[in-house]
């Protein structure tokens, strides 16, 4: 067994029972013992059983920063790593940690591509309340999420973006040890959190990588202090890994933009994309400016990330901040191209986006009106997300169909005056018999009040690599 050998040579071998108890009892794991237990989980060498006590271990007394640094790079390079410096660009990916209408993927991969970086950006699927950027794509009729590395390779080289699964050769440890932490109540745990997402992006053999941690309602965490937390994690990990790496949290105390579901999530996306504008979804076209103008910035092709960013060499165009890129990229129509370019080459059939209205066939409509008059004050996100979900958009457990055309488009966001009798929603479904519940979950989500609720900020807080330091000697959490 390849773990053994390694194990034996000059060194006493070693066995999973004794780093169970070694974690069990509080102890850290040095790098030798986490290489141990990641190849023998990616090689199926390690019983389920042993790796699902470890996790449930590490869970209770959890990880210290160098294991979860060690455990990063194991898993990293327990599969093989895609060749990205083939690419002759520097290769950027921005992560988000899963939220309710969050489609940003969709905008910022092209729009980052049409500005000089490549973008090769292995997605999830839903599961849970949070939708998956590859059920949104094979919506699209054709659309191949499952590419092998040289296929991935190819698209990069023509499009400058690919968005696809995560490939059996890249990573596999953590596709063992994420199944076994989903059916052993393992999963909110910062560290395997940390090593889980970076394991796959850094086996992209990614040079930056542009991080956006939800907070409030739909956050998968809910504290802001259990959100600061893993961005300051995942930044330090990645940093130490040798991927420079922002993470910036975001407001997700409502669905970003106006449609939480699958296939109504592109059409969201493409309409953005064709130089579209509405007032109900400027949250989305903002946060995606913000994410590719990072994108674009840590992959070299500007000397600034924001809007507003005084610029040593303002006076060249092609150095403007990222965020004026990101818009130029959007407003002439090269990030359209890109993304069309991209479903094309992936087996997609770009002729549905002719006429995306037409092509939209739910089983299933209902209108839902407001039940009183006042101001959208507040959205239980999380729970609009499994209203989406139980629609037929998402799925409970790993392996569920999902329906393309199921989901909610909302006709009225956070702050905005309605009256008793207009329309709030819309919602589709796979059958009639599916609406009464999401349309219950609903009328609990949303409030009402006299007077418009304060807005939040769309970025609460950054943090680079010196940030996200600071934060981690201050923490309490360690």
């Amino acid at each position: 067994m390849k773990q053994v050998s390694e194990a034996q040579s000059g060194a006493d071998p070693l066995h999973m029972i004794d780093l169970i108890r070694k974690k069990r009892d509080g102890g850290a794991l040095d790098a030798r013992e986490i290489r141990f237990l990641t190849e023998g989980a990616a090689h199926e060498a390690i019983p389920a059983e042993q790796l699902a006590a470890w996790l449930m271990a590490a869970w209770i007394r959890g990880l210290e920063l160098d294991e979860i640094r060690a455990l990063t790079l194991a898993m990293r390079d327990s599969g093989e790593k895609f060749p990205s410096a083939r690419l002759g660009r520097k290769a950027v990916d921005k992560h988000s940690s899963g939220g309710v209408g969050d489609k940003t993927s969709f905008l910022v991969a092209p729009l980052a591509a049409a500005c000089g970086v490549a973008v090769p950006m292995i997605s999830g699927r839903a599961l849970g309340h949070t939708g998956g950027t590859l059920d949104k794509l094979e919506a699209i009729p054709g659309y191949r999420t499952a590419l092998s590395l040289e296929e991935f390779e190819a698209v990069l080289m023509k499009c400058g973006a690919s968005i696809i699964g995560q490939t059996d050769e890249l990573a596999p440890a953590d596709r063992v040890l994420y199944a076994l932490r989903d059916r052993t109540g393992t999963v909110e745990s910062p560290g395997l959190i940390c090593a889980s997402i970076l394991s796959k992006k850094l086996a992209a053999g990614l040079d930056a990588l542009v991080l956006d941690v939800k907070t409030g309602s739909g956050g998968f965490l809910r504290s802001v202090e259990e959100c600061e937390f893993l961005a300051a994690l995942l930044v330090t990990a990645a940093e130490a890994a040798g991927t420079r790496t922002v993470a910036l949290l975001t407001d997700m105390d409502q669905p970003l933009g106006y449609a939480a579901g699958n296939w109504i999530e592109l059409v969201e996306a493409v309409e953005l994309l064709r130089g579209q504008r509405r007032p109900d979804n400027e949250d989305l076209r903002e946060l995606s400016l913000i994410l590719a103008g990072w994108m674009i910035h840590l992959g070299g092709q500007a000397e600034t990330p924001e809007a507003g960013v005084p610029s040593g060499r303002s006076s060249s165009p092609g150095w403007k901040n990222g965020y004026q890129r990101a818009e130029k990229a959007l407003m002439d129509g090269a990030a359209l191209r890109i993304f069309f370019e991209m479903i094309a080459a992936q087996g997609g059939d770009v002729r549905v986006f002719d006429d995306p209205v037409a092509f939209h066939k739910p089983g299933a409509t209902r209108i839902v009106d407001a039940w009183e008059s006042g101001f959208v004050a507040t959205m239980d996100t999380t729970a609009l997300g499994w209203a989406v979900q139980r629609l037929g958009a998402g799925r409970e457990k790993a392996g569920e169909r999902v329906d393309p055309h199921a989901g909610i488009l909302f006709h009225a966001r956070r702050g905005a005056r309605v009256e008793a009798g207009e329309p709030l929603a819309t919602l589709y479904a796979t059958t009639s018999a599916q609406l009464a519940e999401p349309e219950t979950i609903l009328k609990r989500a949303i409030r009402f009040s006299e007077n418009p609720p304060n807005t939040v900020p769309m970025v609460r807080r950054i943090f680079t690599n010196s940030d996200a330091e600071r934060y981690l000697e201050s923490s309490s959490h360690h």
